[in-house]
């Protein structure tokens, strides 16, 4: 009777020391995807951005919505091609959000933009490209993104 209360000691022992450690149990990666954004963005005082794009995850393609809102100094209209990456994700759902950054910037004819921002989920977009158009700006702005 003894040897057999060992045994289970020692096995519920073991169980909880491999539980603690992580031996055993699938754990959860973050993975990186690619992304393309198109953004209209245009406005006096109060703008408005939208605008459409692609998420590149784990060998398929899904299509994204974008949209925001704009207040502070804001002057002009422009379009912006933006290419890049999502970091820290686990499916395609995790870079829904919205993302916030304050910015400030100027664009006449063609100019470069380059912008790394977080959602709620800790999504990071990592995004650079070419802004065309006039477009002067020292706002706080607002960009959600959705799947299609």
């Amino acid at each position: 009777m003894r040897i057999a209360s060992i045994f289970q000691t020692i096995f519920v022992a073991t169980f909880v020391l491999a539980t603690a450690l992580g031996v055993g149990l699938p754990s959860a990666k973050a993975d990186t995807g690619t992304v393309q954004l198109t953004i209209l963005k245009g406005g006096w005082i109060i703008g408005g951005s939208g605008g459409r794009g692609t998420l590149t995850f784990k060998g398929k393609t899904y299509r994204l919505g974008v949209g925001g809102l704009d207040y502070g100094l804001i002057f002009g209209g422009s379009k912006t091609v933006l290419n890049g990456t999502v970091e820290n994700i686990q499916s395609p759902s995790d870079v829904e959000g919205v993302y916030a950054a304050a910015g400030a910037g100027l664009a006449v004819g063609a100019g470069v933009r380059a912008i790394v921002l977080t959602n709620p989920k800790g999504a990071v977009l990592k995004l650079e490209g070419r802004q065309v158009g006039l477009m002067a700006n020292a706002d706080l702005s607002g960009l959600a993104i959705n799947l299609r």
